[in-house]
C-alpha cells in the first residue's frame, strides 16, 4: 500500500488540461460508481467485470502488493452489509489513464471499518477497466471526510428560535459552518446529505450514568440478589471487558456524550478508550465514589466506594481520585438513623475543600433537603438528584445560585426499580422502552429473565410502602423542578442509567419527557440535554451546541423536538465527530447478528 500511496502523490502532481480531461474523467467515474454499486447490490459478476482480467492487475492492501486477476477474483467476499463511499476524487494522468481515491466506511454486521481506497483506471478496447486497486483502513481518530447536511431545521442548543432551511457543514470531525443556507453555502466538491423535512439538534448528553451497572439486578444485587445465577464478580468482569456494548446503545439512541458519575476505577480509562471511536459517545468519568455509607457492593480487590470515615479520609480520597485522572469528585451523601446529616457533614465539607484545591468539581448525590443544603455549603457544583423529601426552600435556592450549581433532577430512575419488582411478582418480563432497537442483546436477555426470578426475593408485603414512596418521589421531585426552573437554577439532563430498567441509551427519552411534563418547555429540555449538560460534565468547549469549531456531534430526527421532546425518539441519523450514520447502521452496530 505504501507503493500505491507514493504513486498517488506523484500522480496528483502531474499537470492536466481540464477540457481534455473531461471525457476520460467521465468514463472513469462511470466505472467507479458502477463498481461501488455492484458492491452495494452484492453482484459479484458485475463487480468483477470492471477489473482488468489480466496478470497485470495490481492489488494493494495492508499486507502488501500482489499481481493477477485470478487470485483477486477468488478472494472476493464476504460482501459488506453496507458501504458508504464519499470524498471521491479523480485526476487524468495521461490520455486513457485516470487515478482516483475515495473514503470508505463498510459494515459487516456489528464490525465496521473505514479508510481510503485507490483505483487506477485505464481505457481498453473493452472499455474503461480498473488496473490498480488498493484499500487500507485508517487509524483510530482519523477525521471523517467532509460533508454537508442540507435543508433541515436547525436547533443549535443555545435556546434560540429554530432556523429553517439550514445547512451544517462538517469538516475534519468539526462544525465548519451552521446556519441558514445563504450563510453556509455548500462548498464545491464535498458530499451532500439532503435532510429536508428533518430537524438537526446537538447530540444528546446523559450527564448521570453508571457504566459499572448493567440496567438490571445483576449489576445491582442489592436490589434483588441474583448472585447465585449471575456472580457479581463475573458481571463486573464482563462490563470492564466490553463497555462498548453500552456505548453503541447510547449512540444509537442519539446520545453522543455521557458522564459516568461513579463506578469502578476502570471507568476512568474510558475517555481515552472511546474518544477516537465514533461508534460510541464521548465519556467523562468521576471514578470511585466517596461514600458516607460503607456499602458492600464492592469487589475483593477493587472498590467503587471510598468510605468517608472522617475529614482525613475525605482528603485522602480526593487526592487519590486526582492522581488517577478523575474528572470530578462524587460524594454519595447517604443519611440513615445511624448516619445523621450532622455526623457526615464535616467529612463532606473536607472533601469539597480538597476538591477545590485539586481543581476538581464536586458532585453530590443528596436526596434529602438537609443533606442537599449541607452539600451546597460544602461547594457542590452539581447535584445529581432531586430533593425528594421536602419542597426546596429559599435557602436552598440561594445556596445553589451562589455556587452556580447545576441540578440534575433524575426523575425516572425510581420507576425502573418498581417495574422490575412488579415483573418478578407478576412473573412477567417488563416492557423495554427502546423505540429504535438500540439495547444490546445481553441486556434484553436479562430483562426477559425478570419473569423467571424467584418471587420470594421480592417481599410482596413491602410493595405497598415502595409504591407510596415512588408516588411521593414523583410528586415532590416534579414540584421541586418547577421551583428550580422558576428560580433560574440551571438544569441538566441525567438518567442514572445502569440502575435496574434505567437502560443505557434509550432511558434518555423518558427522562426528557418527564422533565417536560414537570413544566419545562421543550426548548428548555433541549438546552438541559445539550448545552447545560455539557457544562455539567466539563465538555462545554467541545460539545453541547452546534457552532463553528465544536465537535460535529448531532442528532437528526423526523419531527420537531422543539414542539415535543418525545420527537427525539424519531431518529433518522446520528453524527459523532463528523461520521454520519443512519438509524439502520446504528441499530446493526448496537444489536449485531450473532
Amino acid at each position: 500500500m505504501r507503493r500505491l500511496t507514493l504513486l498517488a502523490i506523484l500522480l496528483v502532481a502531474l499537470p492536466s488540461i481540464a477540457a481534455a480531461d473531461e471525457p476520460d474523467i467521465r468514463g472513469a467515474r462511470a466505472v467507479f460508481e458502477a463498481n461501488l454499486n455492484a458492491i452495494r447490490e452484492k453482484d459479484r459478476d458485475r463487480y468483477l467485470s470492471y477489473y482488468l482480467h489480466k496478470e497485470t492487475l495490481a492489488v494493494g492492501g495492508p499486507s502488501g502488493f500482489a499481481l493477477g486477476y485470478d487470485e483477486f477474483a477468488k478472494a472476493r467476499g464476504p460482501w459488506p452489509d453496507s458501504i458508504e463511499a464519499s470524498d471521491i476524487h479523480l485526476v487524468r494522468v495521461q490520455p486513457g489513464v485516470v487515478y482516483g481515491t475515495y473514503r470508505y466506511r463498510v459494515r459487516y454486521s456489528g464490525d465496521e471499518h473505514s479508510g481510503i481506497s485507490e483505483r487506477l483506471f485505464v481505457n481498453t478496447p473493452d472499455g474503461w477497466k480498473i488496473a490498480v486497486t488498493g484499500a487500507i483502513d485508517a487509524p483510530p481518530g482519523t477525521p471523517a471526510p467532509p460533508r454537508a447536511l442540507t435543508g433541515a431545521t436547525l436547533i443549535d442548543g443555545r435556546g434560540g428560535a429554530p432556523i429553517p432551511n439550514a445547512n451544517v457543514i462538517l469538516r475534519d470531525g468539526k462544525i465548519d459552518c451552521a446556519g441558514a443556507a445563504a450563510q453556509c453555502p455548500v462548498p464545491e466538491g464535498i458530499d451532500v446529505t439532503d435532510v429536508r423535512g428533518m430537524w438537526i439538534a446537538p447530540g444528546l448528553i446523559d450527564a448521570h450514568v453508571h457504566l459499572s451497572q448493567t440496567g438490571w439486578a445483576d449489576g445491582r444485587p442489592d436490589s434483588i440478589d441474583v448472585r447465585p445465577m449471575h456472580p457479581y464478580e463475573q458481571v463486573e468482569a464482563g462490563l470492564k471487558a466490553n463497555p462498548d456494548r453500552f456505548g453503541r446503545s447510547y449512540l444509537c439512541s442519539g446520545v453522543t456524550s455521557v458522564f459516568d458519575v461513579g463506578g469502578y476505577p476502570w471507568t476512568l480509562r474510558l475517555h481515552d478508550r472511546f474518544e477516537g471511536d465514533t461508534r460510541v459517545p464521548h465519556v467523562v468519568a468521576a471514578g470511585p465514589l466517596l461514600s458516607t455509607l460503607d456499602h458492600w457492593l464492592n469487589l475483593a480487590a477493587e472498590r467503587q466506594f471510598i468510605v468517608l470515615k472522617d475529614e482525613e479520609s475525605a482528603r485522602n480520597g480526593v487526592r487519590y481520585l486526582e492522581s488517577q485522572g478523575s474528572k470530578a469528585v462524587k460524594v454519595w451523601f447517604i443519611v440513615t438513623p445511624q448516619l445523621p446529616v450532622e455526623a457526615s457533614t464535616p467529612a463532606v465539607v473536607a472533601a469539597g475543600d480538597e476538591a477545590r484545591k485539586q481543581k476538581l468539581p464536586l458532585i453530590v448525590h443528596a436526596t434529602g433537603l438537609a443533606e442537599a443544603k449541607a452539600s451546597l455549603r460544602a461547594g457542590a457544583n452539581v447535584l445529581v438528584h432531586s430533593v425528594e423529601d421536602l419542597p426546596v426552600d429559599q435557602e436552598f435556592i440561594d445556596l445553589a445560585r451562589h455556587n452556580a450549581t447545576i441540578v440534575i433532577p433524575t426523575l425516572t430512575v425510581v420507576d425502573g426499580y418498581m417495574r422490575m419488582w412488579r415483573g418478578v411478582l407478576d412473573r412477567k418480563a417488563p416492557a423495554v422502552d427502546d423505540p429504535n432497537g438500540c439495547v444490546d442483546r445481553t441486556t434484553l436477555a436479562r430483562v426477559a429473565e425478570t419473569a423467571t426470578v424467584d418471587p420470594s426475593l421480592v417481599p410482596a408485603d413491602r410493595m405497598a410502602a415502595r409504591q407510596q414512596r415512588a408516588e411521593r418521589f414523583t410528586r415532590v421531585t416534579r414540584a421541586n423542578l418547577k421551583s428550580l426552573i422558576a428560580a433560574g437554577i440551571p438544569i441538566a439532563t441525567g438518567t442514572d442509567a445502569g440502575n435496574p430498567l434505567t437502560l443505557h441509551g434509550p432511558a434518555i427519552y423518558a427522562e426528557m419527557e418527564a422533565m417536560q411534563a414537570s413544566g419545562m418547555t421543550p426548548m428548555q429540555v433541549i438546552v438541559a440535554s445539550t448545552e447545560i449538560a455539557s457544562r455539567a460534565m466539563g465538555l462545554d468547549k467541545q460539545v453541547g451546541t452546534i457552532e463553528k469549531g465544536k465537535d460535529a456531534d448531532l442528532v437528526i430526527v423526523g419531527s420537531d423536538p422543539s414542539a415535543d421532546v418525545a420527537n427525539f425518539r424519531k431518529i433518522r441519523y446520528v453524527v459523532r465527530s463528523g461520521v454520519v450514520r443512519s438509524l439502520s447502521d446504528l441499530h446493526a452496530l448496537a444489536q449485531p447478528q450473532p
